[in-house]
């Protein structure tokens, strides 16, 4: 059976290895715009994490003409009234995209706050066309953040964080256990439902 062809709307390359790994075995074909050959920049001004994932995954879609995937996550800080949230990219962008110094900056901006909770949240946007209407998957993964990285496994924050439900430092967990409990993976789940029913 000839695989499904769905474009992500990202050239991350551990971002496509993990959606590759959850979806390909389904009989779906994760492709990006730099395979495709195509270039896709809007600016993302949305005021939500759904704002984001749509402007992104409507773009990919209008030029391709297939269907795509979108997803708009953030590092959220409750001692930090959720920051960096939605800027958590800009945050890092701003600090050289070290994510080591990103982290440092974070645990000095919580200071004496004894709140450390944190939570990773991703929101999926799927659209089946260019002029489908977007549907939205969320996840979210709960934890503290750290103060000091330990390990070096994931990428982006995941080495300042302390899973919950893994009851570990997400920068010391293997590839299967961050993909059975990260964010990214609890939304694809719902995608992953929602697409196994269409095709009943």
């Amino acid at each position: 059976m000839e695989k499904r062809t769905i474009v992500l709307a990202s050239n991350n390359a551990h971002k496509i290895k993990e959606y590759r790994e959850i979806l390909e075995p389904l009989g779906y074909k994760v492709t990006s715009p730099k395979e495709l050959g195509v270039t896709s920049d809007p600016i993302e001004n949305g005021e939500t994490y759904h704002d984001n994932a749509y402007i992104k995954a409507k773009s990919l879609s209008e030029i391709t003409g297939l269907a795509t995937i979108s997803d708009d996550s953030g590092f959220e800080v409750e001692g930090l009234n959720g920051f960096p949230g939605l800027k958590s990219s800009r945050f890092a962008e701003s600090n050289g995209n070290d994510y080591e110094a990103s982290g440092n900056k974070l645990n000095e901006m919580l200071g004496d706050n004894k709140n450390r909770n944190a939570s990773f949240h991703c929101t999926i946007c799927f659209l089946a066309n260019s002029t489908a209407k977007p549907l939205y998957f969320d996840g979210d993964v709960l934890g503290t953040i750290l103060p000091h990285s330990v390990g070096n496994a994931g990428f982006g924050y995941d080495p300042f964080f302390y899973s919950f439900e893994l009851k570990k430092e997400m920068g010391l967990a293997t590839e299967q256990e961050k993909n059975s409990i990260s964010h990214r993976s609890k939304a694809l789940k719902k995608l992953i439902a929602y697409l196994e029913n269409e095709d009943k």
